[in-house]
């Protein structure tokens, strides 16, 4: 199984260090999410500052760019990693787009269709010289000239992900990208019973098999050293439980376990402000629906068990080398 971790642009100065830490500690990969800072900037860092690490966006929020642009970016990244980028893409709700972007909104999955195809177009037109017209009701490019036409690359282009939660976006992803990043806010049984189904379903549509398509994600991990770290990050899983749940789009989850009232109780809670009596409504049983638990000498089975046979990629933070290397050989058996 790969093992991911994060880093962000909080300090750029000190992204190359911290690359390189991560990438001699055994990870496989470096993430970035775009909440505070591009996502970006610190892997244009980590690519001229690292070998082996694989880099992505966790997301990047798609409509809010043009896909030249990301296409653009994405393609200097992949020059400077020499074939370790993969492009995380997500289209984030409407109000974020709509208020705090300022860019128009429509239905999400038929536009990011678009970006990704409209992605490749772009990419097949500078690394094989084929003229560029892709016509999408939302996307539309036809104009490309030697001057605005970068060097091909001398590996392929980058990897496309989407983030995918509901079976619109699911389709999308299985039937367009290179993989999936799944919402932490899953359980177990929703992935056996809601999202593997679909997968399998849109990528029979395109004519591909599991194994060419990578599962990121799909819960928590709460681990430590000792009962007291696992404790810390049990009760931070919590808070994320009762903040995404708040959310009707993520009751589909809770659907899966007849857990409809609590998600309605917490949105309820959330119109009044109820932030912090909202966490107090997770019971332990509803976190470990959405997390691996155990100690640093456990983690390695509980995250098998969580994610044995679905995710091919989980991510935590701050992992000992050794740790790294146990969760590195758990074999990734397609479902």
């Amino acid at each position: 199984m790969r093992l991911t971790t994060s880093i962000t642009g909080h300090d750029l100065n000190k992204v190359g260090e911290i690359a390189r830490n991560l990438e001699n500690q055994g990870y496989f990969g470096v993430s970035t999410q775009e909440n505070r800072f591009d996502p970006f900037l610190p892997h244009a860092i980590a690519a001229t500052s690292t070998s082996t690490l694989q880099l992505r966006t966790s997301i990047a929020i798609a409509f809010s760019r043009s896909p030249m642009a990301v296409a653009n970016v994405a393609w200097d990244i992949q020059a400077a990693s020499q074939g370790r980028f993969t492009l995380g893409l997500g289209s984030q709700v409407k109000g974020h787009n709509v208020r705090r972007f300022s860019v128009p909104w429509s239905p999400p999955a038929p536009r990011l269709r678009e970006y990704v195809q409209a992605l490749r177009a772009i990419w097949s037109c500078w690394q094989t010289g084929a003229k560029l017209d892709y016509q999408g009701e939302h996307y539309q490019f036809s104009l490309m000239t030697p001057n605005f036409t970068p060097t091909p690359l001398p590996c392929p282009p980058p990897a496309v992900q989407i983030a995918a939660v509901g079976p619109a976006m699911m389709k999308v992803a299985g039937e367009e990208c290179d993989g999936v990043q799944l919402h932490a806010f899953c359980t177990r049984k929703y992935l056996d019973d809601v999202v593997i189904p679909r997968l399998k379903k849109a990528l029979a549509n395109s004519g591909r098999k599991r194994e060419d398509f990578e599962i990121s994600g799909g819960g928590f991990v709460a681990t430590g050293k000792d009962d007291e770290s696992v404790q810390k990050v049990f009760e931070w899983v919590r808070m994320r439980v009762g903040f995404y749940g708040s959310t009707p789009s993520y009751w589909p989850v809770f659907e899966t376990h007849d857990l409809q009232d609590l998600g309605h109780k917490l949105n309820d809670m959330s119109k009044k402000g109820q932030w912090d009596q909202m966490t107090d409504e997770i019971s332990d049983d509803v976190v470990r629906l959405f997390c691996a638990v155990g100690k640093h000498d456990e983690i390695a089975s509980a995250i098998k068990e969580r994610f044995g046979g679905i995710a091919d990629m989980v991510s935590c933070d701050g992992l000992p080398k050794d740790l790294i290397q146990d969760i590195a050989e758990i074999p990734i058996l397609y479902k």
